[in-house]
């Protein structure tokens, strides 16, 4: 028999013998396809294995519609060029590996293969960037391997302010998810970020700042010894005069920081090859209140003059706890 509890199913053999039930390849197709709908996409593509009979009824668009987000006509209405597909199925497939551009291609949706949850990715040109359209501070260009049509380009600034925000009712309900800058280094290189922390948050608009955290937009590396000012041969002539009025000894040299130490999170490589770093995470609640949730990305402390990366956007995607 099938048993369906918490979303997930479980097949077990019925005993034979006086009142023993039939086999399970008996049941209708649609009841089969129906206990389906109530699972997850990756345990309906495992339990296709187990016979024809599944294998036959994890096809169906009574399981997939189910997975599929409930306004997905209306999502897929917004896609910047025509969508066709032949099942629901294969339309999961492929909002799962091929992110669909929205909102005039200001932003991007996807879905998450194991459980269909909402992604999102908001363009540079979608973010509030202070500066943002000054050619001399900020330009705004065309680079491959990148899902929309141009990024921004930090030329060279001493306040970088960075932020973003989407509607609550465009995810998917009760999920908790993160918050990730996409970026990367132009080809030259960039300047101004080694060793410097800069400030992220994430929060719900009207509810204060919302937690903040630093970050780092440089991959971690070791720290730069000091180089000694004093030459050599004045610092031995120095110490035989010292040492003829029985000087005390010099004080120890502080202890070397361990990097690994260092407070704050460095960026990853993503697998499209741009680097991205967690802002945070929150709770997308249960949908039925509309809330906006905020996203910052702050250096404007230090004065320091920085430049020389690509910002594509902010990824927005459930966080997978295992």
């Amino acid at each position: 028999m099938v048993t369906a509890n918490n979303n997930k199913v479980m097949v077990v053999e019925a005993e034979q013998g006086e009142g023993g039930g039939g086999e399970f390849e008996d049941l209708p197709e649609g009841c089969i396809a129906n206990i389906l709908s109530f699972t997850t996409p990756r345990d309906a593509c495992v339990l296709s294995s187990l016979s024809s009979s599944f294998r036959s009824a994890a096809q169906s668009d009574v399981v997939w519609e189910r997975f599929l987000p409930s306004d997905f006509d209306a999502i897929v209405s917004e896609s910047s060029k025509p969508l066709s597909y032949s099942s629901k199925k294969e339309l999961y497939l492929h909002l799962c590996h091929n992110p669909l551009l929205i909102d005039a291609g200001q932003k991007s949706f996807a879905l998450d293969k194991p459980n269909g949850t909402k992604c999102y990715m908001l363009s540079a040109r979608s973010l509030s960037i202070v500066w943002g359209n000054t050619p001399s501070y900020w330009r705004w260009t065309s680079v491959p391997a990148t899902r929309f049509w141009e990024v921004a380009e930090l030329v060279s600034v001493c306040w970088l302010e960075i932020k973003g925000g989407i509607k609550s009712r465009m995810l998917t309900p009760n999920t908790l998810y993160g918050a990730y800058l996409v970026f990367k280094q132009r080809s030259r290189g960039a300047y101004g970020f080694e060793n410097q922390p800069v400030e992220v948050s994430v929060g719900i608009a009207g509810e204060g700042e919302g937690r903040r955290r630093t970050v780092y937009l440089e991959t971690a590396t070791p720290r730069r010894p000091r180089h000694q000012i004093v030459p050599r041969i004045f610092s031995r002539v120095r110490s035989r005069f010292l040492d003829s009025f029985d000087a005390a000894p010099p004080p120890p040299p502080p202890p070397r920081v361990d990097d690994s130490a260092v407070a704050g999170e460095y960026p990853k490589e993503r697998d499209d090859g741009w680097m991205e770093v967690e802002l945070g995470d929150f709770f997308s609640g249960g949908g039925g209140e509309e809330k906006e949730v905020e996203f910052g990305v702050y250096e404007v402390k230090s004065g320091e003059w920085k430049g020389g990366i690509l910002v594509q956007g902010i990824d927005i995607r459930p966080i997978c706890k295992n």
